[in-house]
């Protein structure tokens, strides 16, 4: 009885005191711009592509979950830009985890967008000698998606998202690849069935991210006052404690080229003593010898 009533005690504590702290802080989530294998007859109403246009969707769908924090891509292509990677217009797997590593975020979301548009179908009807005629119209979007794990460059799930919706009546109004605002864009079936896309890809973000451990890095080391990365906009509050670990030589594997991680070792921990919307302050409250960069995880 004392060994129940004991584990019923440690089990209270995890649910009133450390499941909070794990749900408010904040993944951080950088969405590439997926890769356009569609046929380009489609377009946004500002002319962007339909790889473009997704990848922003999925941007301000994530942003507006308040779940992540979501990079600004126009900071990625600059560092694409600057790094040579993805010069044929095209993110690999690799180059999305070294940018995601520089970017200081857990996950990174690429894909390829395979199918955009809608067919449309004339139907001739007779009844009692009269003729009517009817259309049938049913919008596709498809896109292959990625999910990598920055800090291993592994893939940790690959998802076929299809969506179609469709419509049928005497007139049909959706245009043949072209939209003026977003509000017909919206209206209409393939962008009813591209925002379906979305909150699968969505879905499956939460599904994955839930299992990764939430990271941070420290930016500065003055003293005793450690600066850390993320502050407010990943979750981090007063008065919490983490663990710092010295993080070593890479590991990269001969035959792929891909990261394997680094070797790692706890040296201290901190406690949170000012956050701010970027980044926050602690005080070292265990251990030393901290070194900009070195990774700042939940104890």
């Amino acid at each position: 009885m004392q060994l129940k009533g004991c584990v019923r005690v440690i089990f209270t504590a995890f649910i009133i005191f450390i499941l909070p702290l794990v749900a408010q802080m904040k993944k951080r989530v950088a969405v590439f711009t997926f890769e356009d294998k569609t046929d380009r007859s489609y377009h946004w109403w500002d002319g962007r592509q339909p790889g473009d246009g997704m990848a922003d969707m999925l941007t301000t769908a994530l942003v507006k979950s308040n779940k992540y924090v979501v990079m600004e891509r126009q900071e990625m292509s600059r560092l694409l830009q600057e790094q040579q990677l993805g010069q044929s217009g095209i993110v690999t797997e690799q180059s999305a985890a070294q940018i995601g590593k520089m970017l200081g975020v857990e996950l990174a979301v690429v894909g390829s967008v395979t199918e955009f548009g809608h067919t449309k179908k004339d139907m001739g009807i007779n009844v009692k000698g009269f003729g009517f005629g009817t259309k049938s119209q049913k919008a596709t979007v498809a896109v292959d998606v990625r999910l990598i794990n920055t800090s291993s460059g592994e893939i940790i799930a690959a998802e076929s998202v299809r969506k179609e919706k469709s419509s049928s009546g005497i007139r049909l109004d959706t245009p043949d690849g072209r939209f003026n605002n977003a509000n017909q864009f919206d209206n209409s079936l393939v962008g009813k069935a591209t925002r379906s896309a979305i909150n699968k890809i969505v879905e499956l973000i939460d599904q994955h991210s839930a299992s990764m451990p939430w990271e941070g890095k420290i930016l500065k080391v003055s003293g005793n006052t450690v600066f850390i990365k993320p502050g407010v906009d990943g979750g981090v509050q007063v008065g919490d404690s983490f663990v710092i670990y010295s993080v070593g030589e890479e590991l990269v594997d001969p035959d792929t080229g891909l990261s394997l991680g680094s070797e790692e070792q706890k040296v201290g921990k901190i406690e949170i003593t000012q956050v701010l919307d970027k980044y926050s302050k602690a005080k070292v409250s265990m251990g030393g010898g901290f070194s900009v960069g070195d990774m700042v995880r939940l104890q």
